[in-house]
């Protein structure tokens, strides 16, 4: 297996992956359409990234549903 194919590990408290460093990037650089272009594809991942919560969390629901049953 790749190095690359690996999964990442889980982040440490404060620290989540590519989103920290964005949020400490540096936007002087950037032109308005470009930042245009950026905030675009971060409204795509964070809606991505909410239907993912939904989705795990009505999972766990489930889950907690199913495993909290008491036998009659």
């Amino acid at each position: 297996m790749d190095e690359d194919d690996r999964p990442l590990g889980r982040s440490s408290e404060g620290n989540f992956g590519a989103a920290s460093l964005l949020a400490g990037e540096s936007l002087e650089r950037y032109s308005l359409d470009e930042l245009d272009a950026r905030i675009a594809l971060l409204d795509i991942e964070i809606a991505r990234i909410r239907e993912h919560r939904a989705k795990s969390s009505a999972h766990r629901l489930a889950a907690e549903a199913l495993f909290s049953r008491r036998s009659d």
